[in-house]
């Protein structure tokens, strides 16, 4: 029993030490654009997409390493997305195509 304790102990602990690593990173829009073109990041870490313009925009991707839509939402409003497999990500705006970017999620 006090083993059983022990490694479910070590495994919560070891899933703080994981969130505590976790990066955050913003990615703003602005002017019809997002604020990076290319970004690099590690497993597990938080990338918030702040809406600047005056206008609604609508994030996501449809990329296999990380499938997404943050909706429409307007000018001061923050969207999250935790990365949580490596590979590439493709992001774009379903309101303004132009709007595009490239989030690489490192192991």
């Amino acid at each position: 029993m006090k083993r059983t304790v022990i490694s479910l102990l070590s495994l919560v602990l070891a899933g703080f030490a994981a969130q505590a690593l976790a990066a955050e990173h913003e990615v703003g829009q602005r002017n019809k654009q997002f604020t990076v073109k290319d970004l690099k990041i590690k497993v597990g870490d938080v990338v918030s997409f702040p809406n600047y313009d005056p206008f609604f925009h609508n994030v996501f991707s449809l990329s296999p390493t990380k499938t997404f839509d943050l909706g429409s939402y307007p000018k001061g409003e923050t969207k999250k997305v935790t990365f949580d497999k490596a590979g590439k990500v493709d992001v774009e705006c379903a309101i303004h195509p132009n709007m595009q970017m490239t989030i690489l999620v490192e192991p």
